[in-house]
């Protein structure tokens, strides 16, 4: 069995799955790939951004396992006008809730952008408000619970409106539009991913 790796930028609205569904687009509508390889990680159908597709067990075992916190960089963009104040609740870590249970997010990264990010169009594009600010943060997470950074952002008052995942290690879609499909080598995936 050849191993093959593909970093791809998920599109919204697209499940993070190649096996049908009715209604919904899936990563089968975008992306042809071989039958063994699958998403590691996922991302949710309402975002969008980095994923990475491969048929290589051991690579996906180390992504998903918790113990090695690679890091993971959304441009999220928000409703209001965040506060420098709600920009260090997010550093310092806020409840949320998991299957239930109140959880304490770790330690991130996260700032607000000076200037509005250069990321393609999203289709369809969030509603606009003339009178209510859309900024953009970027949070670094070392961890990912479901649904983590849109209740990360709704705990501190700003909802998530847009959620690109930009980057996983030094892995970024920088240059790509959504759809968008490039092949890596092993060597590439430990380089970028795992250094």
């Amino acid at each position: 069995m050849a191993l093959v790796y593909y970093v791809i930028y998920k599109p919204y609205e697209v499940l993070t799955r190649f096996s049908p569904e009715p209604g919904k687009a899936t990563l089968a509508d975008y992306f042809s790939v071989p039958k063994d390889v699958y998403p590691v990680g996922r991302l949710d159908f309402d975002s969008e951004g980095l994923l990475l597709l491969t048929n290589d067990t051991a690579i996906n075992n180390r992504l998903l396992n918790p113990k090695f916190a690679h890091q993971r960089e959304y441009w999220v963009q928000v409703d209001g006008a965040i506060t420098p104040e709600a920009i260090t609740r997010l550093q310092q870590g806020v409840d949320i809730n998991i299957d239930g249970k109140t959880y304490r997010t770790k330690r991130c990264t996260a700032m607000a952008f000076d200037h509005e990010p250069a990321v393609p169009d999203r289709h369809p594009p969030i509603r606009f408000r003339r009178h209510i600010p859309a900024p953009w943060i970027k949070l670094v997470l070392s961890e990912g619970k479901n649904r983590q950074v849109r209740k990360m952002t709704a705990a501190v008052g700003f909802p998530t409106l847009r959620l690109i995942r930009y980057r996983i290690g030094k892995l970024t879609v920088e240059g790509m539009q959504p759809g968008d499909m490039r092949a890596l080598t092993r060597a590439e995936v430990e380089a970028l991913v795992f250094a």
